[in-house]
Parts: structure tokens; sequence; C-alpha cells
């Protein structure tokens, strides 16, 4: 008996997927759920298992191929290779037992030449395409889990490189706990605390700066991943559709500052979260989305429509690329309940564990571009969202304060709030507006025991 593993449906709005990455090949063993290919969508890049326990015994479609949903991906059997193929457009077939003579011609050839496309890259959950340049294996049995240029070693990621280099940890001493033996990010993390403090006592003391490491991707050519080409056409068609324009405001957050400090460790023991600001960032720009709902708007036709509720896509970072999971109805949630979401979202984005419809819906983008230290930046609106709202990093400087009409020089906490906007609809009395109301709420540091939510 055999049966076809068909791509499954992956969101409402998702009718196809490419092939990125197979995690198995013909011939190897399977059990049920077993992830054996990678697909990627213009929404998620997920991980396809198969139904039962057996063999790939063929597979359909090769990688970088294109895939309709509901169509099979792979044949898997008990090996013994005299089950009669399902028809790849059928979507769930059993092959008949008996060696039939139709069986026999055709599908022999495909299944010896399969491996050959399928095994040059490493087997990866993350990033789909940007892993080192494919080089065929010494041996088609072996197992493609790591690229030639490793040197016999787990694959690893730039990313992950980077930080093994920055903490003194040497990747060969690993054991990675990823798919196929990838060495993760928690495995450096986890390894690295030793190192890291024996790292004064081999260097110099006047030295004060870690080298970069250099990445393996210099003199390399790779193809862009779906992800990739997606958010290149968005942003092209963006920029070429809307009118786009930024307004930056400066804001004192001194008094959010102080409230975060003077609460930070009752909230994380009761919400086991640690407190940051951008939940108060994103309740502030919720509600002033209310009262200012032309920033909330979106524009069909000749039409303007305003939601009846705020969507918040939160902008995470990750190894394949920007990602915008939503924060859905966020009007009305508490700090404590913004905190817990956004958390458990950037989590699951960058373990690649979203579903598409996690990341559509947003009527709004928040993006935290202060994070790694940008003072500010001019964010690209992504339609169908008029605008998207880029926090700064904050930072403590001397600034003029007034107080009971006289001037002096204070140190406060300052960041910059800019406001990219499509100025078709968006004016920028209108941008002023929604920006001074943030600022206002910011600077006063109004929120009540209620919107902390503790």
């Amino acid at each position: 008996m055999s049966t076809n593993v068909n791509l499954p449906a992956l969101g409402e709005s998702v009718t196809e997927g490419t092939v990125t990455r197979w995690l198995k090949k013909v011939g190897d063993s399977v059990a049920v759920d077993e992830p054996i290919v990678e697909i990627s969508t213009d929404k998620v890049d997920t991980e396809v298992p198969s139904p039962v326990a057996g063999v790939i015994e063929e597979i359909f479609v090769q990688e970088d191929e294109v895939i309709a949903v509901g169509s099979p991906l792979a044949r898997v059997g008990d090996g013994s290779g005299s089950s009669a193929p399902a028809e790849p457009a059928a979507p769930v077939a059993e092959a008949v037992a008996a060696p039939e003579p139709v069986a026999a011609p055709e599908p022999v050839a495909p299944v010896v030449a399969a491996p050959v496309v399928a095994a040059p890259e490493p087997v990866v959950v993350a990033p789909p395409v940007v892993a080192a340049p494919p080089v065929a294996p010494a041996a088609p049995v072996s197992v493609p889990s790591v690229p030639a240029a490793s040197g016999g070693a787990p694959y690893v990621s730039p990313i992950v490189r980077k930080l093994a280099h920055d903490r003194g940890v040497d990747i060969n001493g690993l054991t990675g706990t990823g798919i196929g033996g990838r060495i993760r990010k928690e495995d450096v993390m986890a390894a690295g605390s030793a190192p890291v403090a024996s790292a004064p006592a081999a260097a110099p003391v006047t030295v004060t700066h870690t080298p970069l490491a250099v990445s393996e991707l210099r003199g390399t050519r790779n193809p862009m991943s779906r992800l990739r080409k997606v958010i290149a056409e968005r942003a092209v068609a963006s920029m070429v559709s809307t009118a786009q324009l930024t307004t930056v405001v400066e804001v004192d957050v001194t008094a959010v500052s102080q409230l975060r400090d003077a609460i930070k460790d009752s909230f994380q023991q009761k919400t086991g979260q640690k407190l940051t600001f951008l939940p108060f960032f994103v309740r502030a720009a919720v509600d002033a989305l209310q009262a200012f709902p032309i920033i909330n708007c979106t524009v069909q036709g000749d039409d303007i429509v305003y939601p009846a509720f705020e969507n918040i896509s939160i902008a995470v970072d990750t190894e394949r690329g920007l990602l915008t999971p939503v924060v859905k109805n966020a009007a009305g949630k508490s700090i404590a309940s913004l905190s817990a979401e956004i958390a458990d979202l950037a989590t699951r984005t960058r373990d690649n564990k979203l579903t598409p419809d996690e990341l559509s819906g947003g009527t709004f983008t928040v993006t935290n571009t202060g994070s790694r230290g940008a003072l500010f930046d001019t964010p690209v609106v992504f339609l169908p969202q008029s605008a998207i709202l880029g926090l700064g990093t904050v930072v403590k400087r001397p600034v003029v304060v007034s107080s009971n009409g006289t001037d002096s020089i204070a140190i406060r906490s300052m960041v910059y709030l800019a406001l990219s906007y499509d100025h078709r609809i968006i004016d920028g009395a209108d941008a002023a507006r929604f920006l001074g109301a943030i600022k206002a709420r910011l600077e006063a540091g109004a929120f009540s025991a209620a919107d902390l939510g503790i």
C-alpha cells in the first residue's frame, strides 16, 4: 500500500506554495507526522509531515517548483517498490499492491534521479534559501544535512555563527538540537557562558572592540526565497502606488521609564514577562488610532474604509526576513495583555510556528527599529495599510526643561517616533495630530492600574 502526501491548506488566502527543501529523499524511512519537506508561501514557511509511516517511494515536485494546495508532493509506501504509484493528480490515494505492468516503466527512472535535486541543500528549518551554495554530496546515499563547505560539521547559519564568534564558542564542539543536528542560537547561548568569562584574560586590556565575524555569504550568489520575493514585490508596489511621507516627533518618556522601573519586578512576578517600552507605545498608538481613524484606514477604489477595530501588525526580525504577526482587536487590551501577546507572537514567528492567518488582517504596523540602536528611520508602508509607526531607541541625554517659567537642563529619557503614511489620504496635519496624542500620553505617563492589567 502507498499513500500520497499532499500540500495541505495553509490559510484562507494561501492557494499555492514553493518547495524550498526536501528533508527526506527517495528511499528514506519516515514516521507518522515526521516532516519530509519545507514549503514557503507568501505568508509563512512551514514543514509538511507524512500522514503515514513508511518509505519515500517517489517525489513528484522538485525544489523551487510551485505547487497548488491539495496537489501531491510525494508518495510514501512500504518500500517494496511493487505497488502502483498513485496518479499525481489525485489528492490522496492508495496504490494497487499487485505489480501491474503499467507501473514499472515510467516511475523507475525518476525515483533514482530525484535525490540529485533534493540532496544539495542542508536539512534546515530556516532560512530556506540563504544557506551556502549547494554542493553535491560525495555519495547519493548520504543524508544531505551538511554542506560540503562546513567540513563535516552541522550546518550553521551566518547569524548563529556570528553569535558563537561573539561569545567565544567553538562551533565544532557543539551538538545541535535542531532538525538534522542543526546548531541553533539556543545551543550557542547554553554553551557560551564559560568562554565569555575567559575572554578578557586572553586579550590586552586596551582592546575594547570585538572584531566582526566575516560572513560566509561573501563572494556567493543565492536565489531569493519566496518570502523575500514577496517582500520585494510588495515594497515596490507600495512605493509606486502610494505617495509616502514621514513625520517625526521627539518624545520625553522619562515618566514611562520611571513607572516601568517602579513596577517591572512585580510585573514580571505576576505575568512572567519582562516589562519593556514596546507595550506602552502600542497601547498609546491604539488609543490614538481610535481618536484619529484616518491613520487606521484603507483605500478601496475611490472609497476610504475605516475599520471598526485596530489590528496591530508587529514587525519581527527573523532569519528568513521581516514578518509582521498581528495582535487582533488590540483596543482596550492592557499593558500586561499586550506584552504577553507580543512576546508570544514574536517567539512563534522566529520559531516558524505561526499560522498564515496570524500574519494577515493588520490595519496598522508598529516597527521597533530602536531595538537595534537606531535613533529613527523612515519605514515603508505596506498595502493595504495606510501608515506605519517606527519606534527609535530610548536614550538618556541632556535636554532643556521648563518648570514654573524657568528653563533648566536635565537628563531625560528621549525617543523619536517616526510615522510614515500614504499622503494621498493622510495629510501632514493628520499625522501631527496622531503623533501629538501619542506624545502627550507618553510624556504624562498616564497609565492607570487598569491600563497596566496587574
